[in-house]
């Protein structure tokens, strides 16, 4: 006999795009938007959001190494996440907020970096084949104004955010595959506007599609 659904299971919901977007800018007020609406949140990171995935997160942003060995880590720090935070919180009725998921190990390390999608996939099953976000918001930005974001920025860059541009070119068309496979669970903003604007959107969207 089946088990019951849980009908008291929290909202897992991610923020992607290539560096430069402005996601993360956003996630708080996101967080703070949800809990006014009477939901615990959970705020979180990839790679991160446990003591080992954020050791393994100063070697993947600063350590050069094999792709493979790169998209292994990725799935390392996330497993251990979602064991550790991901999974408890929502069990809970949490709601969890993360900044990075599996669509970015795909955009990334297959799109930017050519791993096999076969690969990935395979990866991806193995690790949380039970599990996808119920919303993935993506914040798309034409890479050359991602890049001037970047350069404004005064501090040291990642590996990530030194590659150049068509690098960050193919992430981004990488995303937009990405989402436009799996439509019901991505929502797409033109990050090129206003804050303000992009917030709202946020909200709406979070409204619309989980509350």
């Amino acid at each position: 006999m089946s088990q019951p659904e849980n009908k008291l299971r929290g909202k897992f919901i991610t923020f992607e795009g290539i560096d430069g977007a402005g996601k993360s800018s956003h996630i708080a007020a996101a967080a703070a938007f949800v809990r006014d609406q009477g939901r615990t949140v959970v705020a979180t990171r990839e790679p991160g959001g446990t003591p080992l995935g954020e050791k393994l997160r100063e070697l993947l942003l600063h350590e050069a190494m094999h792709l493979e060995t790169e998209a292994l880590l990725m799935f390392a720090a996330r497993r251990e996440h979602l064991a550790q935070v991901i999974e408890p919180a929502l069990e809970r009725g949490d709601w969890v907020i993360c900044d990075r998921f599996s669509d970015a190990t795909y955009a990334y390390q297959s799109g930017g970096r050519g791993l096999d999608r076969e690969k990935f996939a395979q990866l991806e099953q193995w690790v949380h084949g039970h599990l996808q976000p119920d919303l993935t918001l993506l914040f798309d930005l034409p890479s050359a104004v991602a890049g001037l974001r970047i350069t404004a920025q005064a501090r040291d860059r990642d590996r990530f955010e030194q590659e150049r541009v068509d690098f960050h070119e193919r992430v981004r068309l990488a995303y937009l595959e990405r989402a436009a496979a799996a439509p019901h669970r991505f929502a797409v903003v033109d990050a090129d506007q206003a804050a303000e604007l992009v917030q709202k959107w946020v909200e709406h969207t979070i409204l619309t599609n989980c509350l």
